[in-house]
C-alpha cells in the first residue's frame, strides 16, 4: 500500500470541515430566518477557516519570538481591493485589540459581515507570487482546494450575519474544532427530514404572509395614487372653474369695448356731420376768403384722420380679444381632455384595486386549506406514534420475558453440571437421584424447547405486526385517498339529486298538464258530439261575455256553452246539465240552464 502524503490529507480534511461548516451555516439560516447572530455554529466556522488561513503557513524569525500569524497575508488584501482598506482601518481603529491575531479573527468577522470575504480571498490566491512569501508550497492556499473554499464561501452571500465585535475578546481566544456538531446519528438524520419538512412549510407560511404584505403595499399605493389623482382631479376642476370665470370676465371687457367703440363711433358721425355743416356754412359765408376756409378745410382732414386712426386701434384691439378668445377656448378643451383622460385611469385602477383584493382573498382562503392539511396530517402522525409506542412496550416486554427464561436456562445448566459432578463421585449410592435428574434434565429440556417456540413464534408475530403496522400506514393513504373520492362523489351525488329532483318536477307538471289536456279533449270531443248541428264561436271572435258583458282578460277567462256554442264568462258558465248528445253533465251557460229546467218541468206530468 503506497503512502499518502500528510499534507494533502491535512488539506482533504480542511476542505471537508469547510464544507461541513458552511453547510452548516446555510441550513441554520434558513431555519432560524436569515439572520445570524453570534450563536455555536458561526464561531465554529470562523475556527475552521482560522485553521484554513493558518495551514502551510511560514514561521517568521524576530529577535524576541518565532512570529507564526495570518494576519500578514490579510493585511496584502488591502494592496490587491481598494474597497478592504475600510475593513483594514476599522480592524486597526478597533479598541482592546493588541495580537495579529485578534486583528484577523475581526477582519474576517467584518468582512462576513460585508459578505465579500470570497471576493478578498479570491484577490489573494489569484496573486500566489506574493502568498509565497506568506506560505509554504503545500499549504492549502497554495493548491486548489484554496480555490474551491473560496468557491463555497460565495455561498454565505445569501446570509445576514450581525456581530458584535468590540466586545468579543478575539486575542484570547482557542481556535478548536468541535468534530461533534458534524458526527450524526440515525435519529439526528430522521429528526432533520422532520425539521426540513417543518422548514419547507414555514418558509411557504413565509412566502405567502411576504406576498400578502406586497400586495397590502400594492393596495396602499394604489389607495395612495387614486387619493393623489382625485386631489389633482379637484384642482383640475377648480382651474377649470377659475378659467370659465376669466373667460366671462373677458366677454364682459369685450361687450363693454364694443359698446364704447360703438359710442366712438357714433362721435365721429356727429362730429363729421358738424364739421360738414360747418364746412358748407363756411363756404357759403366766406366764399371770398379762400385762404381762412381752406386752413378749414385742412384742420378738419386731420380730425378725419385721427378718428379713422382710432377707429382702426379699437379694431385691432377687439381683433386681439378674439384670438384671446379663441386660445382661451382650446385651453378649456384641452382641460376636458386631461380631465375625461384621468377618469379613465382612475376607472382603471379601482379595477386593479378589485382583482388585488380576489387574489388576496384567493391566497388567504389557500393558506386556511394548507393549515387544515397540516393539522389533520399532524393527528395521523400523533396516532401512528401511539401505535409505535404501544408495540415498543409490548416488544420490551417480550424481551424481558426472553431474558428470564434465558437465566432460568443458565440457571438449570449449572445446576446440571453440579449435579453430574456429585454423580460421578457417588456414582454406587446415588443411582436413584441420577435416574430421577435425568427426568428433570429431560423435562427441562422440554420447557427449553417449548420457550424457543415461543420465542419463534413471539418474533414472528412481532414481523406480523411491523407487517400490519405497513399495512395499516398503506390502508390510512388508502383512506385519504377514498375520502377524496368519496367527497367527490356525494358532490356528484348531490348534483344528480338536485338534477333528478328538477326532473321530477318537470314530470309532475307535465303529468298535470296531459291530464288537463286530456279533459279538454274529452271537453271538446263531447262538445262536438253536442254541437254537431251547432256552429261554436272562435275565441278570436268574442271579446266581451254575451250575458253580463264584461271583457275577458286573464282572470276573467273564456268558456263555450255546450248547448248553444256561444263564449261566456266563468260566472255566467258555471253550470253544468247532462244534454241529450251526452249523458255525462256539460257546461251549460245561465239563460240555456234555466230554458232546459223549464223544459224539463213542462214535459213532467
Amino acid at each position: 500500500m503506497a503512502t499518502k502524503d500528510p499534507t494533502a490529507v491535512e488539506r482533504a480534511n480542511l476542505l471537508n470541515m469547510a464544507k461541513l461548516s458552511i453547510k452548516g451555516l446555510i441550513e441554520s439560516a434558513l431555519s432560524f430566518g436569515r439572520t445570524l447572530d453570534s450563536d455555536y455554529p458561526l464561531q465554529q466556522f470562523f475556527v475552521v477557516m482560522e485553521h484554513c488561513l493558518k495551514h502551510g503557513l511560514k514561521v517568521r524569525k524576530s529577535f524576541l519570538s518565532y512570529n507564526k500569524t495570518i494576519w500578514g497575508p490579510l493585511e496584502l488584501v488591502e494592496k490587491l481591493y481598494p474597497e478592504a482598506e475600510e475593513i483594514g482601518a476599522s480592524v486597526r481603529d478597533l479598541p482592546g485589540l493588541k495580537t495579529p491575531l485578534g486583528r484577523a479573527r475581526a477582519w474576517l468577522r467584518l468582512a462576513l459581515m460585508q459578505k465579500k470575504m470570497a471576493d478578498y480571498l479570491r484577490c489573494l490566491i489569484i496573486q500566489r507570487d506574493l502568498l509565497s512569501e506568506f506560505y509554504e508550497y503545500h499549504a492549502l492556499m497554495m493548491e486548489e482546494e484554496g480555490a474551491v473554499i473560496v468557491g463555497l464561501l460565495v455561498g454565505l452571500n445569501v446570509i445576514d450575519a450581525n456581530l458584535c465585535v468590540k466586545g468579543e475578546d478575539l486575542d484570547s481566544q482557542v481556535g478548536v474544532i468541535d468534530f461533534s456538531m458534524y458526527l450524526k446519528n440515525e435519529e439526528d438524520i430522521g429528526n432533520k427530514e422532520r425539521n426540513v419538512q417543518i422548514a419547507a412549510i414555514l418558509d411557504q407560511k413565509n412566502y405567502v404572509e411576504e406576498l400578502n404584505r406586497q400586495l397590502n403595499s400594492t393596495v396602499s399605493s394604489l389607495h395612495s395614487r387614486v387619493d393623489s389623482l382625485e386631489k389633482s382631479n379637484t384642482k383640475l376642476i377648480e382651474e377649470l372653474a377659475i378659467a370659465k370665470n376669466n373667460i366671462i370676465k373677458l366677454q364682459e371687457e369685450n361687450h363693454q369695448l364694443r359698446s364704447e367703440n360703438k359710442l366712438i363711433l357714433m362721435k365721429t358721425q356727429q362730429n363729421l356731420e358738424v364739421t360738414k355743416v360747418d364746412v358748407e356754412t363756411e363756404l357759403q359765408t366766406y366764399k371770398h376768403s379762400r385762404q381762412g376756409l381752406d386752413e378749414m378745410y385742412n384742420e378738419a382732414r386731420r380730425q378725419l384722420r385721427d378718428e379713422s386712426q382710432l377707429r382702426q386701434d379699437v379694431e385691432n384691439e377687439l381683433a386681439v380679444q378674439v384670438s384671446m378668445k379663441h386660445e382661451i377656448e382650446l385651453a378649456m378643451k384641452l382641460l376636458e381632455k386631461d380631465i375625461h383622460e384621468k377618469q379613465d385611469t382612475l376607472i382603471g385602477l379601482r379595477q386593479q384595486l378589485e382583482e388585488v383584493k380576489a387574489i388576496n382573498i384567493e391566497m388567504y382562503q389557500k393558506l386556511q386549506s394548507s393549515e387544515d392539511g397540516l393539522k389533520e396530517k399532524n393527528e395521523i402522525i400523533a396516532r401512528l406514534e401511539e401505535k409505535t409506542n404501544k408495540i415498543t412496550v409490548a416488544m420490551r416486554q417480550l424481551e424481558q420475558r426472553l431474558q428470564q427464561a434465558e437465566k432460568a436456562q443458565m440457571e438449570a445448566e449449572d445446576e446440571d453440571k453440579k449435579y453430574l459432578q456429585e454423580c460421578q463421585s457417588k456414582s454406587d449410592s446415588l443411582q436413584k437421584q441420577i435416574s430421577q435428574k435425568e427426568k428433570q434434565l429431560v423435562q427441562l429440556e422440554t420447557d427449553l424447547k417449548i420457550e424457543k417456540e415461543w420465542r419463534q413464534t413471539l418474533q414472528e408475530d412481532l414481523q406480523k405486526e411491523k407487517d400490519a403496522l405497513s399495512h395499516l400506514r398503506n390502508e390510512t393513504q388508502q383512506i385519504i385517498s377514498l375520502k377524496k373520492e368519496f367527497l367527490n362523489i356525494q358532490d356528484e351525488n348531490q348534483q344528480l339529486k338536485k338534477v333528478h329532483h328538477e326532473q321530477e318536477q318537470a314530470l309532475q307538471e307535465l303529468g298535470s298538464k296531459l291530464s288537463e289536456s286530456k279533459l279538454k279533449i274529452e271537453d271538446i270531443k263531447e262538445a262536438n258530439k253536442a254541437l254537431q248541428g251547432l256552429v261554436w264561436l272562435k275565441d278570436k271572435e268574442a271579446t266581451h261575455c254575451k250575458l253580463c258583458e264584461k271583457e275577458f282578460s286573464l282572470s276573467k277567462r273564456k268558456h263555450h256553452c255546450r248547448n248553444c256554442g256561444e263564449i261566456f264568462c266563468n260566472a255566467c258558465s258555471d253550470n253544468e246539465l247532462p244534454l241529450p248528445s251526452s249523458p255525462k253533465p256539460v257546461r251549460v251557460c245561465d239563460s240555456c240552464h234555466a230554458l232546459l229546467i223549464q223544459r224539463c218541468s213542462s214535459n213532467l206530468p
